[in-house]
């Protein structure tokens, strides 16, 4: 079965670090692609960052230079290492998953709508 489960969230005072896990199984993690996408009260979900089992990374303008998303050897884990966190971080962040190929109209993976399998979301308060 697909099954995505992100941990590591919590509380931290502004400028401070978090690291996240996703934690994939129930899927080949050859030539898929692995999303963060965050979302605030009243806000839509918004593309963190995304990595495909290859290795290539995309990142949000408002990330790049203090995230960084990564994956374990065997591609069964991915990170998100925030670094100097800001209030306007705060959301429940989720895990997402895709399989290649994607939809033509998917261009850079940080779309929600480029998705199909979703984690429950882990809440990261920034404050």
């Amino acid at each position: 079965h697909v099954q995505l489960v992100e941990s590591g969230g919590g509380s931290v005072q502004a400028g401070g670090s978090l690291r996240l896990s996703c934690a994939a199984s129930g899927y080949t993690y050859n030539n898929i692609y692995m999303a963060w996408f965050r979302q605030a009260p009243g806000k839509e979900r918004e593309g963190v960052a995304r990595i495909h089992s290859a290795g290539s990374t995309r990142y949000a303008d408002s990330v790049m230079g203090r995230f960084t998303i990564s994956q374990d050897s065997d591609k069964s884990t991915m990170y998100l290492q925030m670094t100097t966190l800001k209030p306007d971080d705060t959301g429940i962040y989720y895990c997402a998953y895709m399989p290649a190929p994607t939809p033509t109209t998917c261009t850079n993976m940080l779309e929600a709508s480029c998705y199909n399998t979703w984690g429950q979301g882990t809440q990261v308060t920034v404050s």
